[in-house]
């Protein structure tokens, strides 16, 4: 959102949120209402987005809640501090992708943090932070990994994130079991 709001030349308000009627006001987007933009917020299945009026002036304004491939500034990221406030920490990946994450590890790739969720897909609580389509789930040592040094977040719809080490990874000694989901199998340990 902030990028394509720079790009368009939007003003990024206080907490990195773009009011709807300078979004609505971009001729790409002439033909949509505000009730439209709510609606996309409001349904959107992974709740990326947040809607609100402005507590100053009332107008309503949005951002996303968390950052993909571009950094945005003033996300509502909360530091995580405590393991045991998170005791399931799981990213799903696919079988390609397997066999590079078990010598190298997790790797942001061109985005500013691994994502995980607080759970498998289909559990309570987990809307986002890995693909319904995953094939192979990671479950992560949260304790090992923030007492080593490594940071993570939440954030306001419940994602995981992490910008892992120095080069962008979390090493494959922070994985406690991994799993094919299709048939169940357990990979690591075997």
């Amino acid at each position: 959102l902030r990028h394509g709001a720079e790009k368009e030349g939007l003003q990024l308000q206080e907490g990195g949120y773009v009011y709807v009627h300078e979004i609505l006001s971009l001729p790409q987007f002439h033909s949509f209402t505000e009730n439209a933009v709510r609606h996309v917020v409001i349904t959107n299945d992974k709740q990326r987005f947040h809607i609100e009026n402005d507590p100053k002036n009332g107008k309503p304004r949005v951002r996303a809640n968390q950052g993909h491939s571009v950094q945005v500034a003033s996300l509502d990221l909360t530091p995580v501090t405590d393991a045991s406030d998170y005791p399931l920490v799981v990213h799903g990946t696919y079988h390609r992708a397997w066999a590079s994450i078990q010598k190298q590890g997790l790797s942001r790739m061109g985005r500013t943090h691994i994502h995980f969720a607080p759970g498998e897909p289909g559990e309570a609580g987990v809307i986002s932070g890995m693909r319904r389509n995953c094939e192979i789930l990671i479950y992560l040592d949260l304790a090992k990994a923030l007492k080593d040094g490594l940071q993570f977040f939440v954030s306001a719809n419940n994602v995981i994130l992490s910008p892992g080490d120095q080069e962008g990874f979390i090493q494959p000694q922070y994985f406690t079991q991994v799993w094919q989901l299709s048939p169940r199998k357990r990979i690591i340990p075997e």
